[in-house]
């Protein structure tokens, strides 16, 4: 099982992957008539599962639409003991240190996961436990909000792998983490 902790994320020019208020509007403002997915279907198309943090679950719940996965998704979160109910069987609480979650869930046979919202992303990054990033830049500058990164205690180098521009505005870069040296 090839086995790789990847994110998929927005993120304003200044860095932001929410405003001030943690709100996600200015996602959508940026005019989409031919209704590009900005490359979401051939990202997902080889993605197991989706490790996400309950404030993340929370949201994606309170949209007005659908479940929108077909895909297990793993909640993050020391609070929650159990998803509500419509969502059994679709989603499951995971807690504990980082290295375990993930071994967790490979044991249950997903290797591709999609990391998910910004304290999860910050706590896979701050473990360096991420292997691929993918950022779709907005062009849109916040001043304030809720930065995509946090300081961290060591450096992590990753490498350009390709970068593409979608509804002409959007540019999203797609980064792999570098091979850490062996000493």
């Amino acid at each position: 099982m090839i086995k790789r902790n990847k994110v998929f994320i927005a993120v304003s020019l200044d860095g932001f992957i929410a405003d001030k208020n943690g709100g996600i509007d200015w996602l959508t403002e940026t005019p989409n008539p031919e209704q590009s997915d900005l490359g979401y279907a051939n990202f997902s198309a080889n993605i197991d599962a989706i490790v996400m943090g309950r404030n993340t679950f929370e949201t994606v719940c309170g949209f007005d639409m659908d479940w929108p996965y077909t895909i297990p998704v793993f909640v993050l979160s020391n609070s929650l003991t159990k998803v509500p109910v419509e969502y059994a069987g679709k989603a499951f609480v995971v807690n504990g240190p980082l290295t375990e979650v993930i071994a967790k869930i490979h044991t249950l046979g997903h290797g591709q996961l999609y990391m998910d919202g910004g304290g999860t992303v910050q706590g896979f990054l701050k473990e360096d436990l991420i292997d691929d990033l993918i950022l779709t830049q907005i062009p849109v500058v916040l001043g304030e909000g809720i930065p995509l990164f946090k300081a961290m205690s060591k450096r992590l180098d990753f490498e350009l792998v390709k970068t593409e521009t979608f509804i002409g505005e959007l540019v999203q870069s797609h980064y792999q983490r570098k091979a850490v040296p062996i000493n």
